[in-house]
């Protein structure tokens, strides 16, 4: 684990959604405010709003990777392909680590549309791998970042 993932990990133990845990680790390096951040991340939590869908942490990973490497022409067929690309690279670093990038099979859990979130007690973290893969996510997209800059 590095430094990333260990500030990540901590925005979560603090009650961040694991998107806003991974995303707010780096939205200053980009010049993007906290509570922007927070907020701009704050859907993706619970994998989609909690729909247990792509994992936040992903989700998050790929906003990064957007912000640092995302095209801005919608004619640059290149360099869509190219991001497209990264962001398919950074999913396989993922699923090598944790088999699936999907919430709920993360966490070995059916869909949920119940929008209330769990409470977040030592018992909810003692059982959660969350922690575990939002310091995973930090650490891809850190090192990622500093190996193709």
């Amino acid at each position: 684990m590095n430094s990333y993932s260990q500030k990540a990990m901590k925005l979560f133990k603090e009650g961040y959604n694991c998107s806003q845990s991974v995303f707010c680790t780096f939205a200053e390096e980009f010049g993007i405010d906290r509570e922007t951040a927070l907020k701009l991340s704050s859907s993706f939590g619970g994998g989609m709003g909690r729909m247990r869908e792509v994992c936040g942490a992903v989700s998050a990973m790929f906003m990064v990777a957007g912000l640092k490497y995302g095209y801005t022409s919608p004619t640059d067929k290149d360099a869509k392909a190219e991001h497209y690309k990264r962001i398919q690279e950074l999913a396989g670093k993922f699923k090598q680590k944790h088999g699936t990038i999907i919430c709920r099979e993360l966490l070995g859990v059916d869909a949920d549309d119940n929008p209330i979130p769990s409470d977040r007690t030592p018992a909810y973290y003692a059982v959660r791998p969350c922690e575990k893969i939002i310091g995973d996510a930090a650490e891809i997209i850190s090192e990622y970042m500093f190996l193709f800059h």
